[in-house]
């Protein structure tokens, strides 16, 4: 029971370490091999090409690791949300056991550091080729823990891949600075390195592209880290941390960790840690602030991708086929379960009818059901809370006087989390409703009316939250125009789909900040330093 699962191939030189099996014992932590009978129906079901992509353990320091604690305390157990039937077993870490995976990291940190950025190119790319090569299997694990259709998930793992091929990339490319001195016989020369050992915590929705987003960043710097999985969606994680052995990345350099019952701990202890020199985060503001203020004891860099309002606005001019097909993209994306999908629609009076018309006859042909099928074009929410907040949101804009279009209730012959996507029209603009001050996070698009620029730009801007924006215009002034004038971090004009690894995503205001994916990316996760040299 207490055996290695197997040896992974370490390509790089690097210092002798303590023991990592006595390391793991203080912090009670065992090496552990995966408990693959509990994922036999599973593996079967989901007709995996390689089944051990299925882990039911943790990975850390290069070990596959469990608590030492009896199972009954430290595992939870993962759901269908299609049918909410138990799907497997995690390990539910304490902060005391996750401060083995941080102690790790920081043992890597060094050597990992010095490693030749080509060397470090050259291990992600080999990961981008193995996520490729297994998407299929990525995909449908992706599927059965988190709910998206199984088209939607291999697009997640073609999304995944690309920032990691991104980055192998951008690995090579860390270029410093020389900077001419203002007195003679001085050089400055600025290098870049990296920041150290990394705090990356990921969220459900993407279960697989926002580790990546994160991850291939930080290794192509030269740093080291530790990922807490979200509870809703390990395996997915675990799968990546299996694929990042068979790569050979060295023991210690990334460490995926689950927690459930134990997060508010966990989250203290990757914030708190004098260890940790970098924290990444994608969830709530509420959460992103409290994380912060944890941060901030220790003066850590961050980078926070945090909750969204986004507007999604019509001109009268838009191409209003095309603008149909953005908002299904942007708004019933995952169920609406995306921090960039739309939250508030607003079209111009003069095309309201003809645009409400058009959406209501797409949507109305939507297919729910087993996100496994072909056929299924949307799958159910997350879980239970998820669609009470969605109904509670309709409910609410409906008591203010906004119209019932389309759907308005759950779906339970389909399953315990399916809600039907929703249309609700002449929803106010005024008045303090839910959708206007919160994300939905649902398959709900609530309608309003606009009349002027002007009147949509001071609407669309009067949120504290500032992730992305949307409209539709042929217009080239005016695509300028209130393209500069949203305050938001990401613009999309005439499309509702602007999520790519090359690009800068993220916010402002209450959304965030700090940058993932493109050329910015990378340097959330390095260091600048002078080196001043006199030659007189």
């Amino acid at each position: 029971m207490l055996a290695r699962l197997f040896t992974s191939t370490t390509i790089l030189s690097r210092p002798t370490f303590p023991s990592r099996s006595s390391l793991l014992r203080a912090m009670s932590l065992s090496p552990s091999i995966s408990l693959k009978t509990s994922f036999g129906d599973l593996a079967s079901k989901l007709n995996l090409s390689n089944p051990d992509l299925l882990r039911s353990t943790n990975y850390v320091d290069g070990e596959w690791v469990a608590s030492s604690r009896p199972e009954s305390e430290s595992t939870f157990a993962v759901r269908d949300p299609a049918t909410d039937e138990i799907i497997g077993h995690a390990p539910d870490l304490t902060a005391e056991e996750v401060r083995v995976a941080i102690k790790a990291a920081d043992a890597a940190r060094k050597s990992w550091a010095v490693t030749s950025a080509k060397s470090r190119s050259d291990l992600l790319r080999k990961l981008n080729d193995l996520m490729i090569a297994n998407q299929e299997d990525l995909a449908k694990i992706i599927t059965i823990e988190n709910g998206k259709t199984l088209a939607d998930a291999r697009g997640e793992i073609t999304y995944g891949a690309s920032f990691v091929d991104w980055f192998s990339a951008e690995a090579v490319r860390t270029i410093g600075d020389t900077i001419p001195a203002a007195a003679p016989g001085l050089r400055n020369i600025v290098i870049k390195q990296p920041v150290g050992v990394c705090s990356i915590l990921a969220c459900w929705n993407f279960p697989n592209a926002m580790i990546t987003r994160k991850l291939a960043p930080a290794l192509a710097a030269g740093c080291t880290a530790v990922v807490k999985a979200p509870p809703e969606t390990p395996f997915s994680a675990l799968a990546m941390a299996y694929l990042i052995e068979k790569a050979g990345f060295p023991k210690g350099v990334v460490n995926i960790i689950t927690t459930d019952v134990n997060t508010k701990d966990v989250g203290k202890e990757m914030t708190q840690n004098p260890l940790v020199r970098k924290v990444s985060f994608t969830g709530s503001s509420p959460v992103g602030k409290l994380l912060m203020s944890q941060a901030s004891g220790t003066l850590k860099k961050c980078s926070f991708e945090l909750g969204g309002n986004a507007i999604f606005a019509v001109f009268p001019d838009a191409d209003l086929a095309s603008a149909v097909e953005g908002l299904i993209a942007c708004k019933f994306r995952l169920s609406g379960q995306t921090c960039v999908c739309c939250n508030r629609i607003y079209l111009h009076k003069d095309i309201y009818e003809e645009f409400t018309a058009l959406l209501v006859k797409k949507v109305a042909a939507f297919t729910l059901g087993s996100p496994l099928s072909a056929s299924t074009t949307h799958g159910p929410l997350i879980h239970a809370r998820s669609l009470a907040k969605v109904d509670l949101h309709v409910q609410d804009a409906l008591s203010h006087g906004a119209k019932l279009l389309l759907g308005g209730h759950a779906l339970p012959e389909h399953g315990p989390n399916f809600y039907a996507p929703t249309i609700l029209g002449d929803v106010p603009t005024k008045g303090g409703l839910l959708m206007h001050k919160d994300e939905t996070f649902g398959p709900v698009a609530g309608l309003m009316k606009f009349e002027t620029e002007e009147e949509l730009l001071e609407l669309g801007n009067d949120t504290e939250f500032g992730l992305a924006g949307y409209f539709y215009t042929k217009d080239l002034a005016r695509a300028f125009r209130v393209a500069e004038e949203l305050e938001c971090g990401m613009v999309g004009v005439n499309t509702g789909l602007i999520s790519q690894a090359c690009i800068p995503f993220g916010g402002i205001k209450e959304s965030g900040f700090g940058r993932e994916g493109s050329t910015h990316g990378i340097q959330e996760y390095l260091s600048y330093k002078l080196i001043a040299i006199s030659i007189l």
